[in-house]
């Protein structure tokens, strides 16, 4: 079971440039703005930016997924053929990411918070 699609994640070469257009956009300053990532919230969204996405296999967007049990997900989207691309990771604060790319070539995160 998910919680919806409440996160996306941009990869991005220049996160200076990036953060200043998803300032003006989203007209508010980020909650997390690090070198690695910058994170911005709206409308019950969150919108980063990843300035090592690409070196990740990121070619655009990508919508996480939010789930209970990441690792379970996980299993079952490969048992259903998708290619792993991120396995779980802990990126801070106990949140918790994954990512894999379907047979079309779509991108599809999931994510857990602890």
């Amino acid at each position: 079971m998910t919680a919806g699609l409440n996160t996306i994640i941009y990869p991005v070469k220049d996160i200076a440039r990036a953060k200043a257009l998803f300032s003006a956009l989203l007209e508010t300053e980020p909650y997390a703005d690090e070198p690695y990532y910058v994170g911005f919230k709206d409308a019950g969204q969150d919108v980063g930016l990843d300035p090592n996405g690409h070196a990740r296999g990121m070619t655009g967007p990508v919508p996480y997924w939010h789930v209970t049990d990441i690792r379970a997900r996980l299993a079952a989207l490969l048992d259903a053929g998708a290619e792993l691309l991120q396995d779980v990771t802990d990126v801070g604060g106990g949140k918790l990411i994954a990512s894999v790319r379907d047979a079309d070539g779509n991108l599809v995160g999931i994510t857990q918070d602890s």
